[in-house]
């Protein structure tokens, strides 16, 4: 997405066999990307070479010891060793033994830019448009990781959010990493059942939560909600309101004010935790029995996905990252790491579909995105009223003799053959940093 560039050899129209690529980059794009560049300098004559070496035993810890050269790690201690057998772990294997990071720190390293540059880019239908620089984003980490250290926050304790897909969501989950302690969050659309049915399995110390948001012109008041939430987990040390739908307003009996909480500043410190020392804590959907919970490390998510971002999505310094996602999906946690990377994240809070079905191609214009994700529905929702991202957005349009479905969790959704022949590519390579 951004200016059009020179034309791009694209393939011309035609009926297309079920598993063929409705597009295929020109040797000179796939060369210009990352990928392509890393796999040149590593000597792989393409890409499903550099898959067998990333996936065999024997190379597969080689593998990801160049992908946390690539990232650029931080090791407060080097690892001993970057994979090793170990029959007591339920994969049988242990990654980076003795290796000690902090994600956080990590995310917050500001790229070439430097402190000014843009870190997040939020958009929200509750408040003003809001623009935060690496230096801004750090201080309200360091801000909201004062108040976490007094209430008392250690390291492996968890902190839980009842917060929407705003900057101050990122920052509480960047500073129970920068400390240690360990991040679960739920969307504040969700009700106090879904909620308590996963939070009050992690006895949190912390609770954040807002008092409510917009959604479209809907105002929609969560406060009976957070407090029924608040009371329900009897081992909260400290609840945080946060007036986000009115600002300004006083915290309820049995809160403490946002304001209050993070006034206080300070050095921003990031504890040196081991490889695999649990960063946040996700939820299965919960329509099989109670939600499962899923722990994820430091160390597996850095890499991970700072491997996934610059190699498949092809993201660095001077890109923006936007994915559609309420902070209960864990593409809110993915698009959140595109910072790993130096890329600016950009952050919506609202309705998609408000004024009009269209609304996320504008934001994503409006916004200077680079890279934008979304799920089928919105897709489904966009096809079935007629809209046309190309036209939006200016990409490069294509046209194709062939029906477009798509794989969900549900079942499969068809785009239908108002959009089923139409894929929208970005323009020409940018120069990449």
């Amino acid at each position: 997405m951004g200016e059009p560039g020179p034309p791009i050899a694209e393939p011309g129209p035609g009926a297309a066999d079920a598993g063929t690529p409705l597009w295929t980059p020109s040797a000179e794009r796939a060369a210009a990307s990352r990928l392509g560049r890393w796999c040149a300098e590593r000597g792989f004559a393409g890409y499903d070479q550099a898959w067998e070496w990333s996936v065999d035993p024997g190379s597969a810890g080689e593998f990801w010891r160049a992908i946390a050269d690539l990232v650029g790690v931080r090791w407060h201690q080097p690892p001993d060793a970057a994979l090793e057998p170990d029959p007591t772990r339920v994969p049988g294997w242990r990654w980076f033994r003795g290796g000690r990071l902090n994600y956080a720190e990590a995310a917050l390293r500001p790229p070439p830019g430097g402190e000014a540059s843009v870190a997040v880019v939020a958009r929200s239908q509750t408040r003003p448009p809001q623009q935060l620089s690496w230096s801004d984003l750090a201080d309200l980490v360091a801000r909201v990781r004062a108040g976490l250290v007094d209430a008392g926050v250690r390291p492996g304790e968890v902190v839980a959010g009842y917060l929407p897909n705003i900057p101050e969501a990122l920052a509480a989950m960047l500073a129970c990493a920068s400390l240690g302690a360990i991040w679960s969050c739920c969307a504040p659309e969700m009700g106090v059942t879904g909620a308590l049915g996963r939070l009050s399995q992690l006895r949190p110390a912390v609770l954040l939560s807002v008092d409510g948001y917009r959604y479209g012109a809907r105002k929609v008041d969560r406060g009976a909600e957070a407090a029924a939430i608040r009371d329900g987990l009897p081992t909260l040390r400290r609840a945080v309101w946060l007036p986000y739908l009115t600002p300004g307003s006083p915290a309820p009996p049995g809160w403490t004010g946002w304001a209050g909480f993070t006034a206080a500043g300070g050095a921003l410190e990031f504890a040196a935790l081991d490889f695999d020392h649990p960063l946040y804590i996700l939820f299965s959907s919960g329509t099989t029995g109670r939600p499962k919970a899923i722990v994820h490390s430091h160390g597996g998510i850095l890499l991970e996905h700072a491997k996934t971002l610059i190699l498949h999505f092809d993201l660095g310094p001077g890109d923006r990252f936007f994915w559609f996602t309420t902070t209960g999906w864990m593409m809110w946690n993915f698009c959140v790491s595109g910072l790993l990377v130096g890329a600016a994240v950009v952050l919506f809070d609202g309705d998609p579909a408000h004024p009009d079905v269209g609304a996320l191609c504008d934001l994503v214009a409006s916004t200077g995105t680079t890279c934008a994700g979304t799920g089928s529905a919105y897709l489904a929702s966009c096809a079935k009223a007629g809209i046309r991202p190309g036209a939006r957005l200016r990409l490069l349009e294509r046209n194709y003799d062939q029906t477009l479905t798509l794989s969900t969790p549900s079942g499969k959704v068809s785009l239908g053959p108002a959009a089923s022949q139409r894929v929208w590519l970005s323009p020409a390579p940018r120069t990449k940093q």
